[in-house]
């Protein structure tokens, strides 16, 4: 018996993108490529508070390795900074959060295991197709995130407040 696996290519700049807010996720790996095992994809965080908020996956894991910029990471309490070459591997279940404090775009790798992810952002993004550029969450945005994010193992939690 022969097993046949098909190979696939993304060169730069393809891949199918989602603005989520400012941030720019480009897929270079759905789940039907990879028989669900993972999800890949490009992301640049945009400057001064691009990122994603307090939030654990119960479907996934999800690691990171920086490319470009710096990006301030917290794992549960544990505060990183996260510079290029850097990888941060958090496991399903596992308190994350990540914020581009420089007025510097950042671009990373983010792997989800198993796949998954691209429907969430697909849910709740904006196609590139249709928009040129991101913008900052509106009140309907949010509460479409909030309302979405369960479907997929996702919880988000509000951000601490500062004392």
């Amino acid at each position: 018996m022969t097993i046949q696996k098909t190979s696939f290519l993304q060169a730069t700049g393809q891949g199918t993108s989602y603005w989520f807010a400012e941030d720019l996720y480009t897929f270079k790996a759905l789940g039907e490529d990879t028989e669900n095992a993972y999800t890949l994809c490009e992301v640049v965080i945009a400057p001064k508070g691009g990122g994603a908020p307090p939030h654990r996956h119960s479907h996934d894991n999800e690691s990171f390795y920086i490319l470009e910029g710096e990006l301030e990471f917290y794992l549960n309490e544990e505060r990183i900074i996260a510079t290029p070459g850097t990888f941060i591997h958090s496991p399903k279940g596992q308190l994350h959060q990540f914020t581009n404090k420089t007025s510097l775009p950042v671009k990373m790798l983010v792997w989800q295991t198993p796949s998954g992810f691209e429907n969430f952002i697909a849910d709740v993004g904006k196609s590139v197709k249709q928009v040129n550029f991101g913008s900052p969450l509106n009140p309907a945005d949010l509460e479409n995130i909030l309302a979405t994010a369960p479907k997929y193992g996702i919880e988000i939690l509000p951000p601490p407040t500062k004392s």
